[in-house]
């Protein structure tokens, strides 16, 4: 009901009467007051005029199942979304509501994480409702060697989001990173539970620095957030909403051929490590040379010093550039 009163409080052109809302929701206008008065609390600014009824002023900018739904142009992604206040990882809460039969495009989002996981392990920072962790499950019929290159689909779509909803030169860090102005500000961690030739299931992880005002000292070189690039503040509902539907329109490219051949020229145009120089870390022997270009199958092509071409997967590599973080 209290999503159903959101809609229609967003929806209404003025006033919108208790009787009105009964009458559509088929409850008792008491119920409808206690739903009220619960918005309320959670920062809805709802004025109540006697014989005129009610009228939304402003809206809270939380992630709460009810907000993100209203007006998501989705099929499949976020057909359900559930929200937590404080997680320890939204990755490891998905992976275990996965494992009890969630379906696919459950959305898996938090206002805080406590023990973040970013790549190989790392913490990742998630304050409290100054971010976006996420994490989207995903049941898809593909190879599971295919499944990596997911990371770089939901990069492509977070890059998009961004550029749209704040204007800032976002860039893909490839493969699971975007950077604005040379510092990261999302994070992508993709996690599969498979068999030999089957994906029981994939757990996207998406963390994204919106409204962090600073971070620490030894962050502060490395990472920023859109309110400091920006110099003002964003509405994270309207950014979830927006990486969940581009995100839903370049997967269902991506299951047509199992691969980027539908959006890898988009990836290209974005990719930030594009005709720069790198150092491959994570092979028996590293690797310095220009990165070339990014494969349909997701693969880092690096001319090195010899001139030869050497195809980089994501799974075995760490890239950074000679100086500075990208």
């Amino acid at each position: 009901m209290k999503e159903k009163i959101i809609q229609l409080l967003n929806e209404a052109d003025d006033y919108i009467s208790g009787e009105e809302i009964s009458k559509q929701l088929g409850v008792s206008r008491t119920a409808i007051w206690k739903v009220i008065n619960r918005l309320k609390e959670e920062g809805y600014e709802i004025e109540s005029v006697t014989r005129k009824g009610y009228r939304l002023l402003s809206s809270p900018d939380i992630l709460n199942s009810e907000e993100l739904h209203y007006n998501l142009n989705t099929e499949i992604i976020g057909n359900k979304i559930i929200n937590f206040d404080k997680l320890d990882s939204t990755n490891q809460q998905a992976k275990k509501l996965a494992l009890e039969g969630s379906k696919s495009g459950t959305v898996v989002i938090a206002e805080e994480q406590t023990a973040g996981k970013g790549r190989r392990g790392k913490m990742w920072v998630s304050p409290p409702g100054t971010g976006i962790w996420m994490s989207i499950i995903l049941r898809p019929s593909i190879m599971p060697e295919n499944a990596s290159m997911l990371t770089l689909v939901a990069g492509l779509a977070v890059c998009k989001a961004v550029r749209e909803i704040t204007s800032l030169e976002a860039a893909i860090k490839w493969p699971n990173d975007i950077v604005v102005n040379g510092k990261k500000i999302c994070g992508l961690l993709t996690e599969m539970n498979s068999e030999i030739d089957f994906i029981n299931f994939v757990v996207v992880g998406i963390g994204i620095n919106v409204n962090i005002e600073k971070f620490p000292a030894e962050l502060d070189n490395i990472a920023t957030s859109l309110m400091i690039e920006g110099n003002q503040s964003y509405q994270r509902k309207r950014l979830v909403k927006r990486t969940l539907e581009i995100f839903e329109d370049y997967y269902k490219k991506y299951l047509e051929t199992e691969d980027l051949t539908k959006m890898i020229k988009e990836y290209n145009e974005h990719c930030i490590n594009i005709g720069r120089k790198v150092t491959v870390t994570g092979r028996k022997q590293g690797i310095t040379g220009n990165v070339k270009c990014v494969t349909n199958k997701g693969e880092l092509i690096v001319t090195n010093q010899q001139g030869e071409d050497i195809v980089v997967t994501s799974g075995e590599v760490s890239v950074r550039g000679i100086y500075g973080y990208v």
